[in-house]
């Protein structure tokens, strides 16, 4: 075999391989799983219980309505006419799906200028400050998941004036991240 095609060969047999840095863990229906795979994530998410008083189980559900723990998560474009690119549904990005101006107030009032979505530490903070916040403006637990995720949602001012009552979508959406932090919560107390 020629060596200009065992090189490519090896190239593409090496490419095959991973799944990439950025891929999620596989399993994303069981706690245990994503941090056995993940262990920089379980690192990020104990940091923030520990920081900011969420549990882990509450940022894991969060994180997983937003992003299915896709670091390079973003919202779909809009289309014109069903065919003329127009952008994207809003500047959310990374596993907590942070706008950019929030994730601006975040980087302020935390003093973590070189934040970045894209990293799970980050991002895990980010929803501890957040949900923080919404416990104090709000009084939302910090282990309520449907209610802090339906002010993660609408915003602090949103939540409080209540748009959520009127989205029947959301609504049930905020049941089903209750349900699977209720969920990863079981499963963390079995695998440690």
């Amino acid at each position: 075999m020629s060596r200009p095609l065992s090189a490519l060969i090896l190239v593409l047999l090496l490419a095959s391989c991973g799944g990439g840095y950025k891929a999620p863990p596989r399993n994303l229906d069981n706690a245990c799983s994503i941090l056995a795979q993940r262990p920089q994530y379980k690192r990020a998410f104990r940091a923030t219980e520990r920081k900011w008083g969420v549990p882990v189980h509450v940022q894991m559900a969060v994180i997983h309505q937003e992003s299915r723990f896709r670091s390079d998560a973003r919202t779909p474009f809009r289309y014109a006419l069903g065919v003329i690119p127009m952008g994207r549904a809003s500047s959310a990005y990374g596993y907590s799906q942070a706008l950019d101006g929030t994730w601006d107030d975040y980087k302020a009032a935390t003093g973590q200028r070189r934040a970045k979505r894209d990293k799970m530490r980050d991002a895990a903070d980010f929803m501890g400050w957040y949900m923080t916040r919404s416990y104090e403006r709000n009084g939302i637990p910090l282990t309520d998941a449907r209610n802090q995720y339906l002010a993660y949602h609408e915003g602090h001012t949103g939540y409080s004036r209540g748009t959520h009552r009127s989205k029947s979508w959301l609504l049930r959406v905020a049941s089903k991240v209750e349900q699977r932090a209720n969920t990863y919560r079981a499963q963390l107390r079995s695998c440690n």
